[in-house]
């Protein structure tokens, strides 16, 4: 987990670097940090907790500290997601760079695809609002990373990664 939380941070970094909007970067930097922190505070309790045993008290703070960090990557990938939607600017040569630019082009291409079919077939009220029975959630980064095969995600690797993952491999 505290690996998965470290690939995120630097997952949002990297976007936080290309935004295009200035508050996006901000929001997406702030996002990361935090998450920095909890996937930090959760190396130290995991590691304290292989020392001292099983104890409920620590098995209690490791589990607070698991959910606190899916609530942090939570945030940033959707600070990601306002991200991706404002703009990226170019990415240099990086190869990884490259990867986040072309994982978050898919995602941008796939929302507003999914925003197109949702304009072209939208069941109306007598209102003229949009029902919600029936109608499809939009893609999130979130289910864009779960919906891939591993051998096929196109994201960045991880920074120590093992030979043949990459950054999502792994669910989180």
């Amino acid at each position: 987990m505290v690996s998965d939380g470290q690939v995120v941070v630097k997952f949002g970094n990297i976007l936080a670097k290309h935004c295009l909007d200035q508050r996006c970067s901000m929001e997406l930097l702030r996002a990361t940090e935090h998450a920095q922190s909890i996937s930090s505070q959760l190396g130290i309790v995991a590691r304290v907790k292989a020392v001292t045993g099983e104890s409920r008290a620590s098995s209690e703070l490791l589990l607070s500290n698991v959910q606190n960090l899916i609530q942090a990557v939570q945030h940033v990938l959707r600070a990601a997601e306002a991200a991706c939607v404002k703009g990226l600017g170019q990415p240099p040569a990086d190869p990884e760079e490259e990867e986040v630019a072309a994982f978050c082009q898919q995602w941008r291409k796939n929302l507003t695809q999914h925003r197109a079919k949702e304009a072209l077939n939208s069941a109306r009220d007598e209102l003229g609002l949009r029902k919600t029975r029936g109608a499809k959630a939009e893609p999130t980064l979130m289910s864009l990373v779960q919906e891939q095969p591993p051998q096929s995600r196109n994201i960045p690797k991880h920074p120590n990664p093992r030979k043949g993952h990459t950054v999502m491999d792994r669910h989180l």
